[in-house]
């Protein structure tokens, strides 16, 4: 016991500097052995604990843990995640992308635009970005390589327009910002569906622009007029999502329902659908269900781990240390605000979202708010930069989900290099945000 006390007085006693250096320099080492993100966190939060106050603390951590799980908005996670689940099992997905062709089929490029538009279709129905690029890769990918588009150009879309279920609600993304920050997250979702419809917009409009400049990347356009019968038969493909979408957020912003309470309309509303489709089966219901308990046991146990290791280094001093060091970055809170999207940019080059989200926001919202600026718009901002991190190299997921997929050719160099111009265009989305803030509607 003594030699316990004299390495808890000898850990405090490096300082908040070099003891917040020290927690950097193991986080690292830890993450770079492969150990996952969850249990470094643990490690490291339970060192610090028990260094820099002895053993009574470890109590500390797991009341921190329980305010996390215990958080009623948290149940719209596996809510939505088993609404994807559902999504990836049946023929919804099949049926939505063929009935794009509505719109597509005479426009150059009609293709490429058609998986945007059933990329927000998709998104605005479950918010989970793995299971789109996945469902994208097996449906657009394959018939644009075989009309003719550009490699590079049908790898960018699939992927951009997959992740673009960060940005569009209701997104994961934001509901664990929301949880993160204190924040209302219907507001979240109404402050991010117009920024996430205009990067869609940006990615029509780039789609275009290649195609009417640089002919050789799209087929020509199908001269063949589809007959009226088909037309319809094309519609009903359309109609269970677009009910899926209109009841999941309808009851939001028409203040019918919490999100917590939507969520668990659209899952119910997803089997209800494979069910009018005759799809509905045990195993499809077992599949999703394990499906889901693995993505959301993901985000639990990285939950819980940054929420230990950001309560201890909270009542250590550190996120008052940090926090007047970023402040200190400059008198203006502009530079402030983007010295903290370059740390999220880069942190989304090694780092998963989730552990991205618990492990900054605790600092970086009081920072905001003292800064005056809105902390709903800067989760805007947030969930942008995560877009940015999905197709990052050189641990962008965006890329990996879609190699799973694609033909053996495909290399992930092929992938991220394919994704520089659309991380361009986040970019100028992220730009455009901040420069006018009025986009959000804040």
């Amino acid at each position: 016991m003594p030699e316990l006390l004299d390495f808890t007085l000898n850990l405090k006693a490096l300082g908040i500097g070099y003891g917040t250096l020290l927690m950097f320099v193991m986080l690292l080492t830890l993450l770079l052995t492969g150990m996952p993100l969850a249990l470094v966190t643990l490690l490291v939060a339970l060192f610090f604990a028990v260094g820099w106050f002895g053993p009574m603390a470890v109590p500390l951590i797991t009341s921190r843990v329980f305010s996390f799980v215990t958080s009623f908005v948290f149940v719209s996670v596996p809510m939505f995640v088993l609404m994807a689940a559902v999504l990836d099992r049946s023929g919804i997905a099949r049926d939505l992308f063929d009935a794009m062709k509505l719109i597509s089929n005479r426009l150059r490029g009609g293709v490429a635009i058609q998986t945007i538009f059933v990329a927000v279709i998709l998104a605005a129905m479950s918010g989970i970005i793995g299971g789109e690029i996945v469902l994208l890769g097996l449906l657009a990918l394959p018939q644009m390589l075989r009309l003719g588009y550009d490699r590079s150009l049908a790898i960018g879309v699939v992927c951009a327009g997959g992740a673009l279920g960060t940005m569009i609600p209701p997104s994961i993304v934001l509901i664990i910002y929301g949880l993160a920050a204190n924040v209302s997250v219907g507001d979240l979702f109404t402050a991010s569906f117009l920024p996430g419809l205009m990067l869609a917009g940006f990615y029509v409009l780039y789609v275009l622009a290649r195609a009417y400049f640089s002919p050789h990347t799209v087929p020509d356009p199908d001269p063949e007029v589809m007959p009226m019968k088909q037309k319809i038969a094309l519609l009903r493909g359309l109609i269970l999502p677009l009910l899926v979408v209109a009841f999941v957020l309808g009851s939001i912003y028409g203040g019918l329902a919490s999100v917590t309470e939507a969520s668990a309309i659209g899952a119910a509303g997803v089997i209800l659908a494979t069910i009018v489709r005759g799809e509905f089966s045990f195993d499809l219901l077992r599949g999703a269900a394990m499906q889901t308990l693995a993505t959301v046991g993901m985000i639990v146990w990285i939950g819980i781990g940054a929420s230990a290791i950001v309560g201890v280094f909270n009542l250590m001093g550190g996120i008052d240390f940090v926090s007047s060091l970023i402040i200190g970055i400059s008198e203006k809170p502009l530079f402030v605000l983007l010295f903290m999207m370059l740390i999220l940019f880069v942190l989304g080059m090694f780092l998963d979202w989730v552990g991205i989200a618990l492990l900054t926001l605790p600092i970086f919202v009081p920072i905001i708010v003292e800064l005056g600026y809105d902390p709903v718009w800067f989760g805007v901002l947030f969930c942008m930069n995560m877009q940015v991190s999905f197709l990052s190299p050189p641990f962008g997921p965006a890329a990996f989900y879609l190699k799973s997929v694609a033909p053996p050719e495909i290399k992930l160099g092929h992938i991220f290099q394919a994704l520089l111009p659309f991380i361009g265009l986040q970019i100028a989305a992220l730009a455009l945000l901040i420069t006018f803030p009025g986009i959000t509607g804040r």
